[in-house]
């Protein structure tokens, strides 16, 4: 995998002092995904944690969670008062745990059922067109491993700074691939729409999830990227792509607003959601509106998902740290 480049100072996104400069500072709103449940990673979290909690709420990195690792990623650049994290409600306890301390602290959204990560999208999207309907959001993960992360966020910066000027499109950000992996998901890019400092932006021409090894040996081959799931652009845009692609699921979510800010909300939050279908935001979402998507693969930094144990032990080894859980597992974790 390559290494990570250092971050210079006067490159696009820094300013010379290395702070990262967003477009339109006061229109820039993170979404953080912290509602999955981890189910791939959840033996090794009870090995080192004695309980089952979700990964994105387990230090295996150091002594931060992986939600607060991507937070202070995210602070970089994108302040905690328009960063909204997106939970269920079954992870209060988890969420109470985390923030205990934190001050000034995001936002939470929890959601009162588990109807998959297109709600997890929609709602925060729909709750911030609301409030600022012309905002530009950035959507990350919380259980993603980056080395270089000022660099990361510095690259997030200028995609939003290309979204300022090009508002109909939603840019996925890929990553360069260093093996046929079959349990990410690809993009297949298509035609240059622009360039970056960092390289161009292109129209996406389909998505491969979860490919057999064949299809992902031919991915790689053809200059394909893994699919991160960090996506910026105008909110508008993501709630039109919602509304284009699951027009039920979204109805439900638009008739929240009247009640927005209001005693009644929550009643109105959980009557949506007794209502609608589960749907994935991948397959319900980007992958019916291909014409409104666009990808930038990020610079040389270090990246993975951390979706299994042999990529936690992967990242403690590229961090060069070695927990005292970590010295007990066996060899093959």
């Amino acid at each position: 995998m390559p290494q990570p480049t250092p971050l210079l100072a006067g490159r696009e996104g820094i300013e010379s002092d290395g702070a990262i400069r967003m477009p339109g500072r006061q229109n820039c709103w993170a979404i953080v995904l912290a509602g999955g449940e981890g189910m791939r990673l959840r033996s090794l979290v009870r090995q080192v944690l004695g309980d089952d909690r979700p990964k994105q709420y387990a230090r295996l990195l150091g002594t931060r969670s992986l939600l607060g690792q991507t937070l202070d990623r995210i602070g970089l650049a994108i302040p905690e008062t328009r960063t909204l994290v997106v939970t269920v409600r079954q992870h209060a306890g988890y969420i109470a745990e985390e923030f205990s301390a934190a001050s000034p602290r995001p936002t939470v959204l929890a959601q009162p059922l588990d109807r998959g990560t297109a709600a997890g999208v929609l709602y925060p999207a729909h709750w911030i067109a609301w409030r600022n309907p012309e905002a530009i959001v950035a959507i990350f993960p919380s259980d993603h491993f980056l080395l270089g992360e000022a660099t990361f966020m510095a690259h997030v910066a200028e995609v939003a700074g290309w979204v300022e000027k090009n508002p109909e499109r939603l840019v996925l950000l890929g990553a360069q691939p260093t093996s046929p992996e079959v349990e990410y998901g690809w993009i297949e890019p298509d035609e240059r729409l622009d360039d970056l400092s960092t390289g161009p932006i292109r129209s996406v021409r389909q998505f491969w999830e979860k490919p057999a090894v064949a299809r992902a040996r031919a991915c790689m081959t053809a200059g394909h990227l893994w699919n991160t799931s960090v996506m910026i652009g105008k909110v508008a845009t993501l709630v039109q792509a919602g509304c284009q692609a699951l027009p039920e699921l979204s109805d439900r979510l638009a008739r929240i607003e009247p009640f927005a800010g209001t005693p009644e909300e929550p009643d109105a939050v959980r009557q949506a959601y007794e209502l609608m279908a589960k749907a994935n935001f991948s397959r319900g979402v980007l992958e019916a509106c291909p014409e409104m998507l666009a990808v930038s693969r990020l610079p040389r930094i270090v990246w993975s998902d951390l979706g299994s144990p042999h990529r936690v032990m992967e990242a403690l080894t590229r961090m060069r740290i070695r927990p005292e859980w970590a010295r007990s597992l066996a060899p093959s974790a």
